[in-house]
Order: structure tokens, then sequence, then C-alpha cells
């Protein structure tokens, strides 16, 4: 059996290895934290860096990536702090990250 954010070899009975579940249950404890304390809290559970990698980029539950969960979370606090009611979603996040050229955006992705 295979882990669902890693890929790599996992228990029975388990959707996620040791080392996921761990980073998971890391995240969703800093919920809400910017990338660079998520990734110190990453590193204080001694996690090897390209489990963190490879965890970041994985969608455990199809929700999207945990990177682009981040992301979402911090362009909410930061719209929060300018006392505006719009939310962005993981999905315009995954949307943003993939049309690639952020300084591009008055003209259409291409297709």
């Amino acid at each position: 059996m295979r882990c669902r954010a890693c890929r790599e070899r996992r228990r029975w009975f388990r959707r996620l290895c040791d080392e996921c579940a761990q980073l998971l249950a890391v995240f969703n404890a800093h919920r809400g934290a910017d990338m660079g304390a998520m990734l110190d809290a990453f590193m204080a559970v001694g996690a090897r860096r390209e489990a963190v990698e490879r965890f970041l980029a994985a969608d455990p539950d199809g929700h999207g990536t945990i990177r682009d969960r981040i992301a979402a979370d911090m362009t909410n606090d930061l719209l929060a702090a300018f006392g505006q009611t719009a939310r962005q979603s993981v999905g315009e996040v995954k949307r943003l990250r993939e049309r690639g050229l952020w300084g591009a955006f008055d003209r259409r992705p291409p297709q």
C-alpha cells in the first residue's frame, strides 16, 4: 500500500505513512501561519527536507495541495487585514499557480 501524500510504503489500513501523518498534524495545528513559520514547524518535528517537499506538493484528501492551502490562508489573512470580505479558495490559488506568469494577469492563459 502507498501513502496518499508521498507515495511511499505505509502500514495497512492507513491512508498516510507515519511521517506524512505527523506533518499533516503539524499543518492542522499551525493552520493560518505563514510559509516560513510552517516550514520551521515541519523541521521542528524532525521531518526530512525531501519528505516536506513531497508533502507540500501532495493533495492527500482531494481539496488542493498543502502548498496551495497555505497560500490561500495567507491571502485570506491579508485580505482580512485590509478589511476585505472576499475569500481566496484553494482552487483559485491552484489556477493562478498553474497559470505561471504572475505578471501577465491582463492576458488570457494559453488553452
